[in-house]
């Protein structure tokens, strides 16, 4: 996914696996820390049970390099 389709979205919030593409990360590491410790992450989450959210465009503003 590129961050031009990421914008395009209409979903208001996205998961871990789509964020982990950006972060070049395991989107496993994404869903602890936001179970853990949220306030390292430099996004917002939103932790329902066992499901990570994550707010589509303020992650987009912390990948653009903009302030949360």
């Amino acid at each position: 996914m590129t961050l031009e389709e990421l914008e395009q979205m209409d979903d208001t919030v996205i998961t871990p696996v789509v964020a982990a593409q950006f972060l070049q990360c395991n989107p496993h590491w994404i869903r602890l820390a936001a179970r853990e410790r949220p306030e390292l992450l430099g996004f917002p989450v939103a932790v329902v049970g066992h499901r990570t959210k994550i707010p589509r465009l303020p992650f987009i503003d912390f990948i653009k390099g903009r302030a949360v």
